[in-house]
């Protein structure tokens, strides 16, 4: 036997022989943005499942700054065991590599997709006292006001500024950003009149729509969300083509082996297709949805082109 196929006979093993023992010990998730924020609520749900399934405790682990470089790259250099786990959203695996000059990660290179988890449509919602009822209003008056309508987002180059950056250049408009540090301060504003609008997750927006405290115009996805049956699509009231989703994913440090990502694939399956969690992430305005580790590839590869393009048409940059 050639000592390259014994090596690699030797390597297959000891792989399956680990995958066989895991998990032996806790597991972490960190997540790169605030505690309280959508993909932090989602990862907590589905954490509590998986600690019951794996046998194991799964820890969140918050690791907030720069757009969620921060806990990506923590993630990314952390050892390829299966311990230590990303969840992710479009932001630091798809939008930072175009509004910053320099990632300390490779979103592809770096990382060994698992599943999908969710996807929500962002929720455009404005202050009841601006005078727009929907979306043809409201690219009316920020054509009338110039450079003067301001809407808030939970940072620079975050979602929620894509979603600014698209409404502008598929309505011909100019707005004014406002980036906060976070959602809940944000949101806080839009409701006192501080600012007009906001392009806002549902986790965060969907409430104070509820209570009558902010008004909702549109959703920002491709299709309607359950949570709000009523509302259209941006595209389908005013400006076709429109589309902005953020969706979560569990991710491994790249080197990972396959048999891990495999059972944890499997088992993250399992979770997401338990009604009881998917009503309930359902009422916050998230399709819970698992995936295969090559269809998250897939959807990584496919957004890194579009917002690498909405972001040389704009001429965005992270503030």
């Amino acid at each position: 036997m050639r000592p390259s196929t014994k090596a690699a006979i030797l390597l297959s093993l000891t792989s399956v022989a680990v995958a066989q023992d895991y998990p032996s010990r806790p597991i972490r998730f960190i997540v790169p943005f605030t505690a309280g924020g959508g993909g932090d609520l989602i990862i907590r749900e589905v954490s509590q499942r998986l600690t019951a399934r794996l046998g194991q405790s799964v820890v969140v682990d918050n690791r907030t700054g720069a757009g969620g470089n921060v806990g990506t790259e923590l993630a990314a250099r952390s050892p390829a065991d299966g311990y230590t786990l990303l969840m992710a959203n479009v932001a630091p695996m798809a939008i930072n590599t175009a509004v910053y000059k320099k990632l300390p990660y490779d979103p592809v290179k770096d990382f060994a997709p698992i599943s999908t988890v969710g996807a929500s449509p962002l929720v455009l919602a404005l202050h009841p006292s601006v005078p727009a009822k929907d979306v043809r209003g409201l690219v009316a008056l920020a054509r009338a006001r110039a450079g003067q309508l301001a809407y808030g987002t939970s940072g620079s180059g975050s979602v929620g500024h894509m979603a600014g950056a698209l409404f502008e250049l598929l309505g011909g408009v100019k707005l004014q950003h406002i980036p906060y540090k976070g959602t809940a301060i944000m949101v806080t504003d839009v409701i006192s009149g501080q600012i007009s609008f906001t392009f806002g997750s549902a986790l965060g927006v969907l409430p104070h729509v509820r209570s009558g405290r902010l008004r909702a115009l549109a959703v920002t996805g491709d299709k309607r969300s359950p949570a709000v049956p009523d509302l259209p699509t941006v595209a389908e009231a005013g400006l076709p083509g429109y589309s902005i989703v953020l969706w979560y994913g569990l991710l491994a440090p790249g080197a990972t082996s396959p048999d891990i990502i495999a059972r944890l694939n499997a088992e993250v399956t399992r979770v997401l297709n338990e009604s009881e969690i998917r009503s309930r992430l359902a009422s916050q305005g998230v399709d819970a949805a698992a995936s295969t580790p090559a269809a998250l590839s897939a959807l990584i590869a496919s957004d890194l082109k579009k917002y690498a393009d909405l972001v040389k048409r704009s001429g965005m940059k992270a503030e």
